[in-house]
């Protein structure tokens, strides 16, 4: 019997993962935390509205028994302010990661992290950085199992608008292209199935797996 927590549920790779455990047999519920209902029905699948994802004090309940958790929340460079993109980045992860240390304490915790985090903390670039830090404090806080994933571009296997030129022309770009940039691309679903099989199968206590890894 599995249960897993999905939080960011709403999101892209999110969206897959909750697609691929409601699929998969031998996952038996799945918890999802969302600010606004997903319009989705399913006997496995259990919605709780949360608004605050730096505070887990209200759904605590929701986080015991947890086996595996996927935390899939993230945002796009320049889209908010730095101390908004540090929150949502580090300081929402690692409250997560020690509510559910208090509540069930064998989960599997899995993040969504990206290519280019850099663990030196070290890198002027808002995003390496802040990945890097994030994954620092999760390794310090000595889950039975972590494994941080580090997908480079990720293209979208269900149509979505693009959010920005970038990542529209790297969109146009991808099909043709992806012979030469296959260890720096991966799709949504692939990186889902991955991260899914990933969490089901492995008994390492530890891996950070590379975009290259994940294809």
């Amino acid at each position: 019997m599995k249960n897993v927590l999905i939080v960011g549920a709403s999101g892209m790779v999110g969206g897959e993962v909750l697609q691929q455990c409601l699929e998969n047999h031998t996952i038996d519920n799945v918890i999802v935390l969302v600010r606004r209902p997903l319009g989705i029905q399913h006997d496995k699948l259990q919605e709780i509205i949360h608004e605050d994802y730096d505070n887990y004090e209200t759904v605590r309940t929701y986080l015991k028994y947890v086996d595996i958790c996927f935390f899939c929340i993230g945002v796009y460079t320049g889209a908010v302010p730095k101390d908004v993109f540090n929150r949502i980045t580090i300081d929402m992860p690692i409250a997560l990661g020690n509510a559910l240390k208090k509540e069930s304490s064998n989960v599997c915790f899995c993040l969504l992290s990206g290519m280019g985090a850099d663990r030196s903390e070290t890198s002027r670039m808002l995003f390496a950085k802040a990945k890097g830090i994030a994954e620092n404090r999760l390794i310090g806080l000595n889950f039975k199992r972590l494994y941080i994933f580090r997908p480079g571009y990720i293209y979208p296997s269900k149509p979505r608008q693009a959010p920005n030129l970038w990542y529209r022309l790297f969109k146009i770009l991808y099909k043709p292209l992806r012979g030469l940039i296959k260890n720096s691309a991966i799709t949504s679903q692939q990186l889902a199935e991955q991260m899914l099989n990933v969490a089901l199968v492995s008994k390492e206590s530890q891996m950070i797996l590379e975009n290259k890894d994940l294809i």
